[in-house]
C-alpha cells in the first residue's frame, strides 16, 4: 500500500538508465514495444537515458509523445579538446531535457570526485538542461552510520552557493550504492528516510518554497513489484537501472508509480 495517500504537487520523474546497453536497432525495438504501453499513463513523467549513440534515434521516436530524453553524462566545457567528451550544447541540440550527472559508477569506476559532478551541473544548469543529481552511501558507510552525512556532504559539495530557482528545478535521485544493481532494495522507509532529509537540508540552506520544488527520486533495483510502495511522502519517482531494459517491466514501473501517487 502506498505510504503516502496525499495528493502531491510534484510530477514523479520515473526515468530509465539504460547505461551500456542497446545499439541503435535495439533502442527502436524497446520503444517500439514500450511506448504504446505507456499511452495512457497520466500523472507521472517518464524520460529515457540511452547511451550516446543511440540519443538522436530515441529522440526522434520520442517527438511528440511526452517523453523526455536523458543524457547519461556530459562534460562541463561547451567545447574543445576533450577527446571522447560530450558538451552540454551538443546534447542540448539532440533534445535532451535531463543530464544524469554525479551516478556512483562514474564516482567510483571513473573517480569522479564532487568538485567534477559540481563543475557539470553547473555547466547542465547553465546551458538550460535539467540535472539528475546522483547521491547515496556506500554499505561500509551506512554500517558506520554515516548516511547522512555523506548525503550532506554530496548535496552541499553540488549545490551551495547555487541560485534558489536553479536548485528548484533540480531533480536528485537518492541511490544507496549498495542497492545499486544487486537486487537489493531499500525500504520503503529506508527511501522516505533518505529523501526526507535531502529535502529537509534544501529548506534549511534555500527555503522551504524551493525544498517543496525539489524532485527526489529513489534509485535501487526498483522493480514493478515495488515500485508502488516505493512512492512515499517525498520520493517523487524513480531512476531505474536493469528493469528499464525491459519494455515491459518499465512500463510496469511506470504505471505502477503513476497510480501510487494519484491514491488520493
Amino acid at each position: 500500500m502506498n505510504a503516502n495517500p496525499n495528493p502531491r504537487t510534484r510530477r514523479p520523474l520515473i526515468a530509465a538508465n539504460w547505461k551500456m546497453h542497446k545499439t541503435v536497432a535495439e533502442a527502436r525495438a524497446f520503444l517500439e514495444a514500450f511506448l504504446p504501453l505507456v499511452r495512457d499513463v497520466q500523472g507521472a513523467e517518464i524520460a529515457i537515458a540511452p547511451p550516446f549513440t543511440a540519443l538522436q534515434t530515441v529522440g526522434e521516436l520520442l517527438r511528440d509523445t511526452g517523453i523526455a530524453l536523458a543524457a547519461q553524462d556530459v562534460f562541463y566545457e561547451p567545447q574543445g579538446a576533450y577527446t571522447g567528451e560530450i558538451s552540454p550544447p551538443m546534447l542540448r541540440e539532440l533534445g535532451c531535457r535531463y543530464v544524469i550527472v554525479g551516478h556512483s559508477e562514474r564516482r567510483q569506476l571513473f573517480r569522479e570526485d564532487d568538485a567534477l559532478v559540481r563543475r557539470k551541473l553547473e555547466a547542465v544548469f547553465e546551458h538550460g538542461l535539467v540535472p539528475i543529481l546522483c547521491v547515496g552511501e556506500t554499505l561500509e558507510e551506512r554500517r558506520a552510520g554515516r548516511t547522512e552525512a555523506v548525503l550532506e556532504r554530496q548535496l552541499r559539495a553540488a549545490v551551495e552557493g547555487l541560485s534558489a530557482e536553479w536548485v528548484g528545478e533540480l531533480v536528485v535521485a537518492y541511490e544507496p550504492v549498495w542497492a545499486i544493481g544487486t537486487g537489493e532494495t531499500a525500504s520503503p522507509q529506508d527511501a522516505e528516510a533518505g529523501a526526507k532529509f535531502l529535502r529537509s537540508w534544501i529548506r534549511e540552506l534555500f527555503g522551504a518554497g524551493t525544498a517543496e520544488r525539489v524532485r527526489v527520486q529513489y534509485g535501487g533495483s526498483v522493480k514493478p513489484e515495488n515500485a508502488r510502495e516505493l512512492m512515499t511522502e517525498n520520493v517523487d519517482g524513480a531512476l531505474v537501472g536493469g528493469a528499464s531494459l525491459d519494455p515491459q517491466k518499465f512500463a510496469g514501473i511506470v504505471k505502477e508509480a503513476a497510480a501510487a501517487v494519484s491514491i488520493s
